[in-house]
């Protein structure tokens, strides 16, 4: 067994036998999150970064915990660095029947919830959906809503039965012109009073991050206009979709995150057309692939990041990458991960575990099996040495930049201590936290910091630098080693 085997060992086992340690209660953000402009923030105004994995069960009875999904996965990606779970919640599990809701099946989400949270791990509730319904090859939406006028419905698999099935690209256009359903009931009535059900379970559960409203809405049979030049009419219907469930939630609960997607277009690079919620707790969640395989990634790679960075710095909302990856090519994610460092985004890789993913392959899942240990064959270590990184996990004032080289270990971190919101700034020994996983460095790193004190101790996974007294700008480097130097000494704070 290797030395960075043993190391990763050795930190699962801690989590496990202690749940949530002294080193990662104190290093977690205060809850309940919100963002101020494109950041998230923790209720101490500081911005909040965060590192993690989607966690969709698409098979029934459609809940993580049959998986199995339990405590030694949580830990599993909590020695990680992680601290973000997309965790799926399919309306056709939810609402088996029109008008009624299966409360156990909310009961086993929230198990799961409140798992994460006892290892410091936030949740965004995602209504998944991949090509509708299984009678597309696909999952999601319940069966009672599908509306497809008897078009043929070749059994062409996820993705290409978007482009070449007629019968979902009905279903899909029956549903953005709010057809009536069973009795008589529109179809985004039954979705918005869906949603409006699952907040008002989780409201006041400040481990939910927010409310993902659907996974990669599709047009229907005119998405090849929504790549290009631009489908003006069908974004009018998705804004008009994702603001009448955003008024459904709104009337539940007024606190937590409500994050809205782009057609699926905006994907691989294609600008796109949603408009705002016009909700001052919105994010816009939004996904980055190549519309080809390629190994080594792909130019729309960046041009999704630049685009998503104007939509956001337009509506004032916040940003998060809910979705990338699903492949094992050690380039292209690297090349994935370093653009979301420039970029400055959080994110959650695409997907935890392969899990008999019926619209999936083998080649996406970071884990195999997770009723098995996370270690040897049942890891897809190309994919997690790919994207396990140090990052800010909670900085105390305003982001410039950060990177990580992997092939020297070096981690680079600069910051402003004013505050994201442009009112203040933070004052002296006000903390910031950087993950330091002991996948990367297994054997100790060096720290040094400028404008700032270390108050962590030697080794930690999770460093924690404090602002001198007048320091303005800060500056963080890890490397490997164990030499520690910085611009001052502070007491360890107490929280």
């Amino acid at each position: 067994m290797s030395r960075r085997v043993r190391a990763l060992l050795l930190a699962i086992l801690v989590a496990t036998v202690c749940g949530v340690g002294a080193t990662q209660a104190s290093a977690a953000p205060k809850l309940p999150l919100g963002h101020t402009g494109r950041w998230i923030t923790d209720a101490d105004g500081r911005v909040v970064v965060m590192h993690g994995a989607n966690l969709v069960y698409k098979l029934a009875p459609f809940y993580p915990a049959a998986g199995p999904f339990g405590p030694s996965d949580a830990a599993y990606l909590r020695s990680l660095g992680f601290t973000a779970v997309r965790v799926g919640v399919l309306w056709e599990a939810l609402e088996p029947q029109p008008g009624v809701y299966d409360d156990a099946y909310l009961n086993h989400i929230a198990g799961t919830v409140n798992l994460l949270r006892r290892y410091g791990i936030v949740s965004i509730l995602d209504f998944h959906q991949d090509q509708y319904n299984e009678q597309f090859l696909g999952e999601g939406f319940p069966a009672w809503s599908v509306q497809d006028d008897g078009l043929p419905n070749p059994p062409i698999p996820f993705p290409a039965g978007y482009e070449t099935n007629p019968a979902v690209q009905r279903a899909f256009e029956n549903f953005w012109a709010d057809k009536p359903g069973p009795g008589g009931v529109g179809l985004q009535e039954r979705y918005a009073a869906a949603w409006s059900h699952v907040a008002e379970r989780f409201r006041g559960n400040t481990a939910v991050l927010g409310y993902e409203i659907m996974n990669e809405p599709f047009p229907g049979s005119d998405y090849s206009s929504c790549a290009s030049p631009g489908c003006p009419s069908s974004d009018a219907e998705l804004t008009a979709l994702e603001r009448k469930v955003d008024r459904a939630i709104r009337s539940v609960d007024a606190r937590t995150l409500v994050f809205y997607e782009p057609y699926v277009t905006f994907t691989f690079g294609f600008p796109d057309g949603v408009g705002a919620l016009n909700d001052r707790r919105a994010a816009f969640a939004w996904h980055d692939y190549c519309l080809v395989t390629s190994p080594n990634g792909c130019s729309s790679n960046e041009t999704t990041m630049k685009v998503a960075a104007a939509h956001v710095a337009k509506t004032g909302e916040g940003s998060f990458l809910t979705e990338y990856g699903a492949t094992s090519s050690a380039p292209s994610l690297d090349l994935m991960v370093s653009l979301a460092d420039k970029y400055m985004v959080p994110w959650t890789y695409w997907s935890y575990c392969t899990c008999n993913d019926p619209t999936g392959s083998s080649d996406e899942g970071m884990v195999f099996d997770p009723s098995k240990p996370k270690t040897g064959a049942n890891l897809r270590t190309s994919i997690v040495d790919a994207i396990v990184e140090p990052y800010p996990q909670v900085i105390a004032g305003t982001p410039v930049s950060w990177r990580f080289d992997r092939s020297t270990r070096k981690f680079t971190l600069r910051y402003r201590n004013a505050r994201a919101s442009g009112r203040g700034a933070f004052g002296p020994g006000a903390v910031t936290e950087i993950a330091v996983p002991a996948l990367v460095y297994a054997h100790g790193y060096g720290v040094r910091a400028t404008g700032a004190a270390i108050v962590s101790k030697a080794g930690a996974r999770v460093l924690r630098i404090a602002s001198c007294p007048h320091a303005k700008r800060i500056s963080v480097t890890v490397t490997r080693g164990s030499r520690r130097s910085a611009s001052c000494r502070l007491p360890p704070p107490t929280r």
